[in-house]
């Protein structure tokens, strides 16, 4: 078989394997969605309802593409949940006086800060990205409520463009096709799964690991402030919490990041987590019509997303599950 011919198989399997994992992942939203429409018909599933649910969860598939960035890499954080109500808080207070630049670029670069702060700190300490993250997320968390003045910061509705269609899709989608962009075109993209796949390795071939670490966790606070902004315009207005109340608001994002990278094998991380986010917003919704009690839906839900990353991940023989 000439190079050409052989060239030309492996571009229609990769086309084909991007298909595979956009069709499972969307056949998986199908069937839960008419699980929960066969098992409440009037109070599940209805048009408008099955817009709000991705109206919902593309604001968790944000943070869920800046997640990736060092969940790929092995890492972890906390602060997630604390620098959403932060860099929201701040970006409602700038909107004040500066309208939608103050809110945009405050909630940002509120979120790029906490990431720098974040990275440095991991680097610096040495010690597992877990305990530094609970540690600046309780700090986070302080400063949000002494930036608020211990009181509910309220969005004008004038400046709520991105809490509904078509202002938030239009901010999502460039959320998307930048984290696209990053893991396939750039040195980081591809710096951060070799990190990922063996530091080890990844440091004998001479890159610089806690520089990309760093960079990691300033993308991903990067995104987590257009998350910001996208939950204050969606909910209209944000509260300061103390007590690590905040840390819930980790756990929905990180879900949609397992899609991604149970789907990377397909070259769909991106997609996947868009589509995961949405599956998870429609079991999350479906025992709210349910009438589940909380701890139930946590748990079922908990349950779903196990089965499905432990179907759709099979590791090849042999391989380290880190």
């Amino acid at each position: 078989m000439s190079i050409g011919k052989r060239l030309n198989e492996l571009k229609k399997n990769e086309l084909f394997g991007r298909f595979y994992g956009i069709m499972l992942l969307l056949l998986l939203a199908v069937f839960f969605w008419a699980v929960f429409k066969i098992l409440t018909p009037d109070n599940f599933g209805t048009l408008e309802k099955t817009y709000y649910y991705l109206q919902s969860s593309i604001i968790y598939s944000v943070g869920a593409c800046g997640f990736y960035f060092i969940v790929v890499m092995g890492l972890f954080d906390f602060s997630i949940g604390a620098n959403v109500v932060l860099s929201a808080i701040i970006g409602v207070t700038l909107s004040k006086q500066f309208g939608y630049p103050g809110l945009l670029i405050g909630a940002v670069l509120c979120g790029l800060a906490i990431g720098l702060c974040n990275g440095v700190i991991y680097a610096k300490l040495r010690i597992p990205s877990m305990i530094v993250t609970v540690g600046l997320m309780l700090i986070f968390e302080c400063v949000a409520y002494f930036a608020s003045g211990g009181e509910k910061q309220s969005l004008d509705p004038s400046l709520q463009f991105f809490g509904h269609a078509p202002g938030n899709m239009i901010l999502a989608l460039i959320a998307f096709l930048l984290t696209f962009f990053i893991l396939k075109y750039t040195k980081i993209g591809t710096y951060c799964y070799a990190i990922g796949s063996d530091e080890y390795v990844a440091k004998n071939m001479g890159i610089n690991v806690n520089k990309y670490k760093i960079l990691g966790f300033v993308l991903l606070h990067g995104f987590v402030g257009i998350m910001a902004v996208l939950s204050v315009s969606f909910g209209t207005s944000m509260t300061a919490l103390t007590g690590m109340a905040t840390m819930s608001r980790n756990f929905t994002p990180l879900m949609g990041t397992f899609f991604g990278l149970a789907f990377r094998k397909y070259g769909t991380p991106v997609t996947a987590m868009v589509i995961g986010e949405f599956i998870i917003s429609i079991i999350f919704n479906g025992f709210i019509a349910l009438g589940a009690p909380t701890t139930i839906q946590n748990v079922v839900t908990g349950a779903a997303l196990l089965l499905i990353v432990a179907i759709t991940t099979k590791p090849a023989k042999g391989a380290v599950v880190k």
